[in-house]
């Protein structure tokens, strides 16, 4: 019995030796991360290999999203069109501020595909019943197609409400399709979609679990929220489907968020992501071109944007790159709100330069952790930053869970992406990048309304936190590579 228990701790100890060779000279990871996963796996040697296993491994399928009709809509043929209309200083722009940072949109030309559109009609909800109650009628009034993806997807009072609203379109012959992750909709399974799938409606999950509990993608998930609607309106943000979204659990009260319901030729793109998801998640129901899904849009408005995704099959961080291009942009003012603070090095030394040339830099955090060691790795992160002259905001008023940044009047972004090693780097995210001087400005107003709804952290009320608080910072920075 000894001599088997001596073989097994040998075994373990070789094993982790092995695995921290593989982390430090295979996997490329950057040193922070890896620090980090070698004190998991030699100071919980035998459960710390597991935990590396689910959680640690890096994405290698760079051709995860894959979609024949991507051609067939002239995607390509526009993205190498306005890449070398800008280099030529012959696109067409139709307002200063979009043209004013056409570094930036040909950065996300170059980087993510994202093509640029100029005609969209875009409206912002903040609060979660007014934007279910416009979902709601948007389905309801739709004919052809509905696309409805969301990382959460919960089955309470909303859910079911949706889900209802959804069995009758498909009865009505509309085509429906529901994209949930497999993780972040833990509890529901498809089994729970049986009506819907009986009506012809088509319902998938995006990197299911091979057993409960055991799921080797666990730490790779898809945190998109999007909707289409017969290829003419669609919405992006960053509300899930759940009652507490709407502000009805006494944990978090008052929900704040952000989203946005879109009309114009963002459609398409926003359209071929869903469509790209899709095709992943599903086994035997891949899309194929359908005119229907890219109707001619008449104008509807005049907001610039593009729709920028991001994940770990790609070898560019496309969202924080559009982030970080803001922040250098940016001559005035930066806003940001965001649940999770949890920034990279660069990220963090941006909004420091920034500060110190000037610009006005306020951040604005949650008072309340959803998840407890990301709360207090947000907290010393924004410490750091008082000293540089940044601003932060404590939400009052209930959970802050809005994903937005907002430069100079000019440039705004709403979406899915949190500020975080998470959402930069493991997640599938998507995000609005907004070129409008009207939008960008009512969205940097309800930041300044909700300041009012926020205390003011300065850096004596932070020198003056507890130790208790400094012990919690301390072990939430340590291990912050890998939350």
């Amino acid at each position: 019995m000894t001599n088997f228990i001596s073989f097994t701790v040998t075994a373990i100890l070789v094993l982790n030796i092995f695995l921290a060779i593989a982390l430090i000279f295979l996997e490329r990871r950057d040193a922070t991360s890896t620090w980090a996963w070698l004190m998991v796996l030699f100071f919980i040697p035998f459960f710390g290999f597991f935990i590396y296993l689910m959680l640690g491994r890096r994405f290698r399928d760079k051709h995860l999203f894959r979609w024949e009709g991507r051609s067939k809509i002239g995607i390509d043929q526009l993205i190498k069109y306005q890449i070398e209309a800008i280099e030529d200083n012959t696109l067409d722009f139709r307002h200063k501020e979009t043209e004013k940072h056409k570094d930036m949109i040909n950065l996300h030309l170059r980087n993510n595909d994202a093509v640029l559109t100029q005609d969209n009609d875009v409206q912002v909800f903040n609060d979660g019943a007014a934007k279910f109650s416009a979902l709601i009628d948007d389905l309801e009034n739709a004919k052809d197609h509905i696309h409805f993806q969301y990382y959460i997807v919960r089955l309470d009072k909303l859910g079911k409400r949706l889900l209802d609203v959804l069995i009758q379109k498909a009865k009505q012959g509309v085509q429906v399709r529901l994209l949930y992750d497999d993780m972040g909709s833990r509890g529901v399974h498809k089994r729970h979609f049986r009506e819907l799938i009986r009506h012809g409606g088509h319902v998938e999950a995006f990197f299911p679990s091979i057993l409960p509990l055991i799921n080797p993608r666990l730490n790779y998930r898809n945190h998109r929220k999007i909707v289409v609607i017969d290829g003419r309106i669609g919405y992006i943000g960053g509300f899930n489907v759940g009652d507490e979204y709407l502000g009805l659990k006494k944990k978090f009260g008052y929900w704040r968020d952000t989203h946005l319901r879109i009309e114009g030729s963002a459609l398409h793109p926003l359209q071929t992501r869903f469509l790209l998801d899709w095709n992943q998640a599903s086994a035997n129901q891949d899309i194929e071109y359908n005119d229907t899904f890219f109707p001619a849009i008449p104008q509807k408005g005049s907001v610039s944007m593009q729709i920028v995704s991001s994940g770990p099959d790609s070898e560019w961080e496309q969202i924080k790159d559009g982030y970080l291009k803001m922040i250098f942009r940016a001559e005035k003012y930066i806003y940001i709100q965001t649940p999770y603070f949890i920034p990279d090095i660069s990220f963090v030394d941006a909004l420091r330069i920034a500060c110190l040339s000037g610009v006005d830099v306020r951040i604005m955090i949650p008072n309340k952790p959803d998840h407890m060691f990301v709360y207090w790795a947000t907290y010393a992160n924004v410490g750091n930053l008082l000293k540089a002259g940044a601003k932060i905001y404590i939400y009052e008023n209930g959970f802050l869970h809005t994903k937005q940044i907002v430069i100079d009047d000019e440039v705004s972004t709403v979406g899915t992406a949190n500020i975080d090693v998470r959402s930069f780097k493991l997640n599938f995210e998507v995000n609005a990048f907004i070129y409008d001087r009207d939008k960008s400005h009512e969205l940097a107003e309800l930041f300044e309304q909700d300041m009012l709804l926020s205390t003011e952290l300065t850096l004596d009320k932070y020198n003056e936190r507890s130790t208790m608080i400094k012990i919690k910072e301390s072990i939430a920075n340590l291990i912050s590579p890998i939350l």
